[in-house]
């Protein structure tokens, strides 16, 4: 690692809706933000004026040279060019914080952790369910001993009416990697984060096309629709990966599946309880009409014992926590809440669901 800085200065790349998570994060962790880069020059001055941001430019390159004050960089851009930023930012010396996923496959991502390696730089990325209260919470008992050895976990992010948009870059394959099992990478990653990151040995998955082009399915989020644009990615996709430890995960994501409502969860069964983090959303799908919940499950003198874990309520769903850690990591102030090794376990899972939809057959990690 190189030296800790005594404190971090960030450029931001791209100046889409998320740059606000990142800018509040890195802020209450005491990081300057210097400037903002976009291929669109309009929005990055938009938004750097907007943020109170004192310099914008057109390419992240010419941030770069302009500003050497900054020693790391803040990456929210379309999936594809997550990696080629990514890579060019460390090469450079600068530490990455990067929105999720980490890349368009498993290949890429090793690229990246190879890089962060030899710059002796952080890589992180947005995985900011792992930041939210009820999560570190989960996490705390689950490190703690108190679930035991974590066998199964069922891991969701099911959505009735949320594609986000049509033709644009999300439902572009090329530019996306992927629909939701991509998209919404999320409690695929906080379950393999409570299971200790097991080594995986293979996947058996579906995906589904049904609705990717039904516009009773679009969802409120994502970018306008494009009229000659690509969408050529699922709606939905079932999927079960096996461990080398023997541990097993369920999976299930999706834009547009016929479900009561949008759930957001990880469950899981150890050797000593069982544990739940979940949030159900309200039928039109909005974040504000969440309900969190946080329970253990065992067994304790013959009963049932439901043990609900109560935490303070985070509106942007740990986004803000996950920034702050970034900063807070690089200065050596707490461990990351992710490591590249672990980006790159994640990516070989994705690889081979989408691998083995395609063949019918299970597929090696």
């Amino acid at each position: 690692m190189k030296n800790l800085p005594s404190r971090t200065t960030i450029g931001i790349i791209g100046a889409g809706g998320m740059a606000r998570y990142h800018i509040a994060g890195f802020r209450a962790a005491g990081a300057e933000i210097a400037a903002m880069a976009d291929t669109n020059l309009a929005a990055a001055e938009k938004t750097a004026a907007r943020e109170n941001i004192a310099r914008a430019f057109a390419s992240p390159g010419e941030m770069l040279r302009a500003c050497p004050e900054i020693n790391a960089v803040s990456i929210i851009v379309p999936n594809k060019f997550h990696a080629p930023l990514a890579l060019a930012a460390l090469k450079a010396g600068r530490h990455v914080f990067c929105e999720k996923p980490p890349a368009l496959n498993a290949r890429e991502a090793r690229a990246m952790a190879a890089a962060a390696g030899k710059a002796g730089c952080t890589l992180m990325f947005d995985f900011n369910n792992r930041a939210r209260p009820e999560s570190r919470a989960m996490k705390t008992y689950v490190d703690q001993g108190a679930a035991g050895r974590i066998n199964s976990a069922q891991a969701k992010w099911i959505r009735r009416t949320g594609i986000p948009g049509f033709g644009g870059w999300f439902t572009n394959k090329a530019l996306s990697g992927g629909g939701p099992v991509i998209d919404l990478l999320h409690m695929l990653d906080l379950a393999l984060h409570f299971m200790g990151y097991p080594e995986p040995e293979w996947a058996l998955a579906q995906t589904f096309s049904d609705f990717i082009t039904d516009r009773q399915f679009k969802g409120p989020w994502g970018i306008p629709d494009a009229k000659t644009g690509v969408t050529d990615v699922e709606n939905a996709c079932h999927g079960f990966i096996r461990f080398k430890t023997g541990q097993v995960l369920t999976m299930q994501s999706s834009w547009a599946e016929l479900i009561a409502r949008e759930e957001v969860s990880v469950t899981f069964q150890g050797t000593k309880a069982g544990g739940l983090v979940r949030r159900l959303f309200g039928q039109d799908g909005i974040d504000a009409t969440a309900t969190d919940t946080c329970e253990l499950y065992s067994q304790e003198n013959g009963l049932a014992v439901n043990r609900a874990i109560v935490v303070p309520p985070d509106e942007t769903m740990g986004r803000v926590g996950a920034a702050a850690n970034f900063v807070a990591a690089i200065e050596g102030r707490e461990k990351p809440l992710n490591t590249p090794a672990e980006a790159v376990t994640l990516m070989r899972i994705i690889d081979a669901v989408y691998a083995s939809a395609k063949t019918g057959k299970p597929a090696k990690c």
